[in-house]
């Protein structure tokens, strides 16, 4: 029978009061500190680095590690990684069961399928420097782990996640001493490439007149975007909000239900299979809206149970409380060897994304460059959170179609994107391999989404 005193009952509400107390202090410095307020620094990066900072203090003048503490049974540090584990699923999830708006026309599916194959693509640049680079690391720094460069798509291009899922499979199945912590610091200095290049960019091109402040709306709700009569109402028998909720952790139960199914299968892929969570959960999510929707159209249901704004509050609080959880695990004293290699692939990483989407942006979406480089800068750094923060800086109101783009973008992306996360785990024993592969997927996937200028320029030769 459990005490109610016990650290076993409070240890994780302990652990979940210190992470949303490091969110509520880090808002404060964010609205506070000018430095941190022009910044464009995510309250949640803020929260977790302060967590870093503390946690490193305690460590150098006690030796432990903070989150392992009795206080918290001893493996807080374990269920920081469990919670961003979980949470990066559960925010896809709840962006899954929003609804999409009208019919497409034939220029924005272009634009979105060049979204996605741009997506794809600089997480492939990433690839390649980040194996290029830890491959000749290797040969410099003995027993230096080859493959851990591949961490910095993981890292910079999909988030802290992704990169704990992978940091887990290289150190778990291949070796690699601190992959978690190396994956995890490399997703935050992402979310510092992402803030301090933003920044940099932004008043570069307000000083050459190219770009100007956005002037918002006041951010008003009107009563239909949570309560319209088409969907339940608000307060019933049941809140609104904990349907959505409901929805969320049952897709994600199916998810849990249909990887322990797979990997009973394929008891060898077990672990990249549950490293597959937020994609598996997507799909799930999906056919439970198609479900809902067929059952609407067939008036067997009478009400819309899923809301946009609602789904939406929802995914941004389980990636705050990811972002947080994520880099307040990282331990610090087990990359005491890594630092330089790091901090190469940050920079790297950050000028190359910079120089290819800019690229991309100044070819390929000519009526709007800006908000399209700085809403895909931002996620491919950062996360889709971030390219919003920094795309709300020069179009507030997202009357620029750069929003949206990175809503449908998802779809292409996921299907281009899922041979890289398998070509991932061939790595570690495949290096070469694996760069080759890289390289010539890179290539294959520009011939494609440069096709229109490429064919143009052909034509014009022939003439």
């Amino acid at each position: 029978m459990n005490n109610f005193w016990d650290y076993s009952v409070w240890s994780w509400m302990l652990l979940f009061a210190v992470l949303f107390g490091s969110l509520i202090v880090g808002n404060i410095l964010k609205k506070s500190l000018p430095f941190l307020k022009n910044s464009l620094v995510p309250t949640s990066v803020i929260g977790g680095l302060l967590l870093l900072i503390i946690s490193a203090i305690y460590n150098a003048i006690t030796g432990e590690v903070l989150f392992n503490a009795p206080v918290f049974e001893g493996h807080g540090m374990e269920t920081l990684e469990i919670i961003t584990y979980h949470t990066l699923a559960l925010g896809f999830i709840a962006s899954s069961f929003k609804t999409n708006g009208g019919a497409l026309n034939k220029k924005r599916m272009g634009e979105i399928i060049n979204t996605g194959v741009t997506t794809v693509s600089t997480y492939l640049l990433q690839g390649i420097l980040g194996l290029g680079i830890t491959i000749i690391a290797a040969f410099v720094i003995d027993g230096f782990f080859s493959a851990a460069g591949v961490l910095l798509p993981f890292g910079y291009g999909q988030g802290t996640g992704q990169a704990l899922n992978y940091g887990n499979i290289y150190e778990t199945q291949f070796g690699f001493d601190g992959g978690k912590s190396f994956g995890l610091t490399i997703a935050a200095l992402g979310f510092l490439s992402a803030s301090l290049g933003g920044v940099i960019h932004l008043n570069i091109m307000k000083k050459k007149g190219r770009i100007v402040h956005s002037t918002r709306s006041d951010g008003s709700l009107y009563t239909e975007q949570i309560d319209s009569d088409a969907e339940i109402p608000m307060q019933e028998s049941i809140d609104k909000m904990t349907i959505q909720i409901a929805l969320i952790i049952v897709a994600y139960a199916i998810t849990f239900l249909a990887m322990s199914g797979l990997g009973n299968l394929l008891p060898g892929m077990r672990s990249v299979i549950f490293g597959f969570n937020f994609l598996l959960g997507v799909i799930f999510a999906t056919l439970i809206k198609l479900i809902i929707n067929f059952l609407l159209k067939k008036k067997i249901m009478k009400k819309k149970v899923t809301n946009n704004f609602l789904m939406t509050r929802a995914s941004n609080f389980f990636f705050d409380i990811m972002v947080v959880s994520g880099i307040a695990a990282i331990r610090l004293d087990v990359l005491e060897n890594y630092w330089g290699i790091m901090l190469i692939l940050g920079v790297v990483g950050l000028v190359f994304t910079y120089v290819y989407n800019l690229l991309v942006a100044k070819l390929l979406f000519k009526d709007y460059v800006q908000e399209q480089f700085l809403m895909m800068y931002g996620m491919l750094t950062g996360t889709a959170s971030t390219g919003v923060i920094l795309l709300r800086e020069i179009d507030g109101d997202f009357k620029t179609p750069a929003s949206d783009n990175l809503v449908y973008q998802n779809f292409p992306a996921i299907v281009l994107g899922f041979p890289m996360m398998f070509l991932a785990t061939l790595a570690p024993t495949r290096p070469y391999l694996t760069l080759i592969i890289f390289v010539l997927f890179f290539a294959v996937l520009n011939v494609f989404l440069f096709r229109s200028f490429l064919f143009k320029k052909k034509i014009k030769k022939e003439d």
